[in-house]
């Protein structure tokens, strides 16, 4: 199994899935984890430079067909990944990785290697009441 989190720096867990400059994908087997690897985010609006607060909404109103391209991008990279471990996400994002068949993760864990070994022993904490709603 591929777990994914998004990462700003390679270690810890992103607040906001969209917004981290990449993910790290841990590739599981036998209750371990045997390989990681680190993948740029290449394909949200939100970490390709555009700085703006968590009010966002003005963006998502004009331009939301372009959001949920970036919706399309984001499975698209992690397309090979079976689960999703984060530490907040827009709604829509849940709903969509929910969708595309991903078992998504909202944790209060920032250490992502902590993360992935919790998820493997089933004592992962998940908060899907945190995502937010834009």
């Amino acid at each position: 199994m591929k777990i994914a989190l998004p990462s700003n720096d390679g270690t810890t867990v992103s607040a906001h899935f969209g917004r981290s400059r990449g993910f790290i994908v841990f590739e599981t087997g036998n209750q371990q984890i045997l390989n990681e690897e680190y993948r740029e985010n290449k394909v949200t609006g939100h970490a390709l430079g555009h700085h703006h607060d968590h009010d966002h909404h003005h963006q998502h109103g004009q331009n939301s067909e372009n959001h949920s391209h970036s919706h399309a991008g984001i499975l698209g990279v992690l397309g090979d990944c079976e689960a999703v471990i984060a530490g907040g996400m827009g709604h829509r994002l849940y709903t969509d990785l929910m969708a595309a068949g991903k078992k998504v993760y909202v944790t209060r864990e920032s250490d992502a290697r902590k993360a992935a070994e919790l998820l493997l022993k089933d004592d992962l904490d998940h908060n899907p009441d945190v995502c937010c709603h834009h």
